[in-house]
């Protein structure tokens, strides 16, 4: 859903600027339940306030509670089929490509320094590899990133 909402919100739109989007992002993550729904609850305030966001929410809740039963339905109507259950690892790769399409491109937008780049990577690695907990690595990152820029102020004191 993220490469889809930033499609329409950030380039078609213009709802929301890039900076804005990774905000929405952010916010969506740490927020109990669907990201979708979050970020669409963040844009519609944004741009209508308390209504906004009421609307915003009842517009992708109630074509997806529609979709999950329209779902279930059909799966309990289809069976075990091998078919269908090929159709989902095409899915799940699909997926998993759009996730990557979008990492990529919001960290091109957001990652400036050599820093930032090697923080991504290790909280990547940490993640993906070794279990850590993503709510982990984000409390290091922040205080990797505030020790680094302590660092970097001092530095730049020193010099003048």
């Amino acid at each position: 859903m993220i490469p889809q909402i930033q499609q329409i919100a950030v380039d078609e739109k213009k709802w929301l600027t890039d900076e804005e989007m990774l905000d929405c992002i952010a916010l969506g993550q740490s927020l109990p339940g669907v990201i979708a729904v979050n970020m669409a609850t963040y844009i519609g305030r944004k741009l209508r306030g308390v209504p906004g966001a009421v609307a915003a929410t009842v517009g992708v809740v109630i074509p997806a509670i529609i979709a999950i039963l329209l779902a279930v339905w059909f799966l309990d109507f289809i069976g075990d089929n091998g078919f269908v259950y090929g159709a989902f690892v095409g899915v799940k790769a699909a997926v998993c490509g759009l996730i990557a399409v979008t990492m990529v491109r919001l960290g091109k937008q957001i990652l400036k320094t050599p820093f930032q780049w090697v923080i991504m990577f290790a909280g990547g690695i940490a993640v993906c590899f070794f279990g850590i907990s993503a709510i982990l690595v984000i409390s290091a990152g922040i205080a990797a990133g505030i020790m680094y820029s302590i660092v970097s102020e001092k530095r730049e004191n020193n010099k003048k």
